[in-house]
């Protein structure tokens, strides 16, 4: 006869296969959702725009925001992560990317709002490149599956311009 701790193996072998193949199926079934995630930022108000007395451009404005990323849960979705960044041109980098408002979403419920804020990171430059630069809200989402690869996406929306001149 088999002895306890051989049959013991034997059994949690078993599951463990059995688990990472169920862990596989959920992760290969998320490549048939094909999500349709919509989103609008909207820029209300610029706050302020001011020279910082380093010499840096800085802007604080009130953002719009109305997302629907429900389309991004399945039942392999843990939470979403989403974040708001402007993005622009200089002549030093051809990308600047400032994170402007961010948040964690951890269910299908909770997916689909709309936000009236202030910027929640500073929009800051370095240097006086702001004044009448044109720059694109770009609505970036890290999906994080509970078990698989996670992926991201985004969604850029273009179109805004800042002022010429300090206030």
């Amino acid at each position: 006869m088999h002895s306890f701790g051989y049959r013991a193996n034997a059994l949690v072998t078993f599951a463990v296969t059995i688990l990472v193949i169920m862990c596989a199926m959920a992760s290969f079934s998320d490549n048939f959702n094909s999500p349709s995630p919509t989103a609008s930022v909207q820029v209300l108000n610029i706050n302020w725009f001011q020279k910082q007395l380093h010499g840096n451009d800085e802007v604080s404005m009130t953002l719009n925001i109305s997302v629907d990323l429900q389309s991004l849960f399945t039942w392999n979705t843990k939470q979403v992560f989403v974040f708001v960044a402007a993005e622009y041109e200089t002549p030093k980098n051809s990308l600047n990317q400032i994170s402007l408002w961010d948040g964690i979403i951890p269910s299908k419920d909770n997916a689909k709002f709309t936000i009236h804020t202030s910027n929640k990171y500073r929009f800051i430059d370095q240097g006086s490149n702001l004044r009448g630069k044109e720059f694109n809200l770009t609505l970036h989402w890290h999906v994080m599956p509970k078990t698989g690869k996670m992926f991201a996406d985004k969604i850029v929306m273009s179109g805004y311009r800042l002022p010429e001149d300090y206030r």
